[in-house]
């Protein structure tokens, strides 16, 4: 038998070990990776619903002052002493109301010597009528001569232009006498009075104010956009746009009114434009200088659109995004307009088409371009079919 150097022998020993060795950990690494394949997680569940589309009007949202169709302060149109007061504060009035006696003797005394002054120039003309008649027959005759006849017919004439004069003077006097009877100029809610009985008053002093209560109007400032949706019928008044108002203990816009005027220029500075509606005020509840909020649109520009859950939206720094069921259930990523809100669903202007469907719960969980597990769900929504009607937010 032939001996072998110990360091071959060991060599060989070492080599066949660290073989061994590789295929040991080539065959773990195979099995871990099987196992690894074998536990990889399903796509995450994810809720998804089709897009709604309706035929949707946007309307937009301002704040406006209730205005009072007819308001006056009352004042005296002559000078005299209160004698009485023929109202109650607050209360509702009609048009020729008695409201204020001012002392009217000094009036009717004036009156009545006027009427007295009437009377005797229309006496004394009626004389120098009949002379000129007499006069004209004379002159016929030649009885009297022309510069005779020409006198007559020039006194005439004088006295019966002041009998006209008197008669204006008792016109006159008469409406002082009416006057001091001041009275409701139309129907509506009187104010407090300004002034007592037994003070001396002139057309320089307030008595009372009144405003007419039905209807009303509401004064606010639109924007260029809702100017240029109107049209120029509707801002001429040739169209009567319909206009939705609520007060500030008011939830949505109760009130029903219809545009009156739209101003004929827009402010520079501020890009608006002065606009008031009429709205009916039969229970007396539109107070002028309320508070209202005014939700206005065209409906003629109703179009059709789409709208999703706002809980479906995400934002992406300054953008909004919602994922799209797309091919082989993977989630697209679209970007997306959101528009106005209406009954619990949001317009999305741009980047959505009818019959798409969204994710509306799950987000977090998904990726872009990764693949899901939908599960269909409506579109939660209150809206009524039909034509539905957007409000700004």
């Amino acid at each position: 038998m032939t001996d072998r150097p110990l360091s071959l022998t060991l060599t060989t020993t070492t080599l066949a070990l660290a073989s061994a060795g590789l295929l040991a950990l080539s065959g773990c690494s195979k099995g871990i990776d099987a196992q690894a394949q074998g536990a990889a997680p399903p796509p995450p569940p994810v809720s998804v619903a089709a897009v709604v589309t309706k035929q949707v009007t946007e309307h937009n949202e301002f704040s406006g002052r209730i205005e009072a169709v007819e308001s006056a302060e009352i004042r005296a149109r002559v000078r005299g002493t209160v004698e009485a007061i023929h109202f109650k504060p607050g209360s509702m009035v009609k048009k020729g109301d008695l409201l204020f006696t001012i002392d009217p003797r000094a009036y009717q005394a004036e009156m009545l010597r006027g009427e007295a002054a009437a009377a005797g120039s229309a006496a004394r003309a009626e004389l120098a009528r009949t002379e000129l008649e007499r006069s004209k027959r004379l002159l016929a005759d030649n009885a009297i001569a022309q510069r005779d006849f020409d006198e007559r017919a020039a006194n005439a004439r004088q006295l019966d232009a002041a009998a006209r004069a008197d008669l204006a003077a008792v016109s006159s006097a008469k409406l002082n006498v009416e006057y001091s009877a001041v009275r409701a100029p139309f129907s509506g809610r009187i104010g407090k009075a300004e002034v007592t009985i037994g003070n001396l008053v002139d057309g320089n002093v307030v008595l009372t104010s009144v405003v007419s209560v039905d209807p009303v109007y509401v004064s606010f400032d639109g924007d260029e956009t809702t100017y240029l949706a109107l049209g120029p019928a509707a801002r001429g008044g040739a169209s009567a746009v319909k206009v939705h108002l609520g007060l500030a203990n008011e939830t949505g816009f109760p009130r029903e009114g219809r545009l009156d005027f739209v101003d004929n220029r827009i402010d520079p500075t501020s890009s608006s434009v002065r606009m008031r509606a009429i709205v009916d005020n039969k229970n007396g509840t539109l107070t002028p200088g309320l508070f209202a909020r005014v939700q206005i649109g065209a409906e003629a520009n109703s179009t059709s659109s789409v709208l999703i859950q706002d809980a479906a939206v995400g934002t992406d720094q300054n953008r909004k995004y919602v994922y799209v069921l797309g091919e082989g259930n993977k989630a697209e990523y679209r970007v997306v307009e959101l528009g106005q809100s209406i009954d619990g669903l949001r317009v999305a202007r741009s980047g959505l088409k009818p019959g798409e469907r969204i994710v509306v719960n799950g987000l977090q969980r998904v990726r872009p371009g990764a693949p899901v597990t939908p599960q269909d769900v409506p579109m939660a929504a209150t809206a009524a079919s039909g034509v539905a009607v957007a409000s700004a937010k």
